[in-house]
């Protein structure tokens, strides 16, 4: 069964890149520079530096991991919690990276349905395997829009109010995003409907240190 899905996850992603294509009319997108962001992106990270000089910022853990490698695309698992309490996350993601032009990438943010079912998992990322795309809820409008502006580096942000947020009467969310070797800085911001900010740092991004693997 686990073989069936890889197959079927592997055709639907080249048949979606071609429907893509022949649609506009264009020559398939290079997508050669996903491996390099992904390859940033993936890892454990951690504020605590931060949070340790700063009490406007709090211990936060910070986990990105590939899911499904033979679907077609780049998915990262994403699970973020306080570091006192990594059994509570307070955000679990699946990212889909798409490659737009030679420099310019896409991160398409979706919810995951049952999430309690995944936490801790980027432990063990083939157990996502057992799972299709049904298992997604589409954050329209949030996805990030990320720019290579050096050696494995990366910038971006969503574009203007498209993220929908009703969080703490919220009207909207905002995402920047900084990537690059080691670190990765992320500043998530709720605002309502005449753009006053109701949730998410005021001073600046969440700045994570990449945890060194062994």
């Amino acid at each position: 069964m686990k073989a069936f899905r890889s197959i079927l996850w592997s055709l639907i992603g080249v048949v979606s890149l071609v429907t893509m294509a022949c649609s506009t009319g264009q020559k398939l997108p290079d997508q050669s520079g996903l491996k390099d962001l992904s390859r940033s992106m993936t890892g454990s990270y951690t504020s605590a530096a931060q949070a340790a000089t700063d009490t406007n910022y709090f211990d936060i853990s910070l986990h990105m991991y590939p899911i499904w490698p033979t679907s077609g695309y780049k998915w990262l698992y994403v699970e973020q919690a306080l570091t006192s309490k990594p059994e509570k996350p307070y955000r679990q993601r699946i990212y889909k990276l798409e490659q737009l032009s030679k420099d310019e990438f896409k991160t398409t943010v979706y919810e995951i349905n049952n999430s309690k079912e995944f936490i801790g998992k980027w432990r063990n990322p083939a157990f996502f395997d057992q799972f299709d795309h049904n298992i997604l809820i589409d954050r329209e409008g949030c996805g990030v829009f990320l720019k290579k502006t050096g050696p494995d580096t990366y910038e971006g942000s969503t574009k203007a109010d498209d993220c929908k947020s009703t969080l703490y009467g919220a009207s909207y969310a905002t995402s920047k995003v900084l990537i690059k070797a080691g670190m990765l800085t992320s500043w998530d911001q709720g605002f309502d409907a005449d753009g006053k900010q109701v949730w998410g740092a005021t001073e600046g991004p969440y700045q994570f240190i990449k945890i060194p693997t062994d």
